[in-house]
């Protein structure tokens, strides 16, 4: 698996499984029905370095990096992830997750930060455990799962 930057031409492999992925609404703070404009300018933002993994010829996983908040605060980095359903469990988000936190502190931030890992979302939850995030707080019952109802929202950190 390549994992590089993104670029412009990958927005097309990109869209149809973050649409999937955000029309599910169980990981993601964002409105289900996003249409591919709004969320073109979300994910590949100019301010965020976003990057793509690559197998089998095409883009299988994404990952945007960008402060998670601004001024004096502003060495604290935050990333969201993609992995295309089809993929799921091999390893695309641990080499997206790795890659990330490398970049992340190549670029000079000093800890990242999730906002809202859902807390039934175990795959994610585990995975960032084991990349050395820990939990700090729970926003109980901040998400309105479709399956699950009212759960929690995981605030997630980790030194870099």
């Amino acid at each position: 698996m390549l994992i590089r930057p993104a670029a412009e031409a990958d927005w097309p492999q990109i869209w149809p499984f973050l649409w999937l992925i955000v029309a599910a609404g169980e990981t993601y703070t964002v409105d289900r029905d996003i249409d591919e404009e709004t969320a073109r300018a979300w994910w590949m933002r100019p301010d965020a370095r976003v990057f793509v993994a690559v197998a089998q010829g095409r883009v299988v996983g994404s990952a945007k990096l960008t402060r998670n908040f601004d001024g004096p605060a502003s060495s604290v980095a935050n990333a969201s992830f993609l992995v295309d359903p089809g993929f799921a469990g091999r390893g695309v988000g641990r080499a997206l997750g790795e890659h990330v936190l490398v970049a992340a502190k190549e670029a000079g931030f000093r800890a990242m930060q999730f906002n809202a890992v859902v807390e039934t979302n175990v795959t994610a939850v585990t995975l960032w455990l084991g990349l050395g995030f820990q939990i700090l707080a729970t926003i109980p019952d901040a998400f309105d799962h479709p399956k699950h109802g009212p759960v929690g929202l995981h605030v997630m950190y980790r030194k870099l």
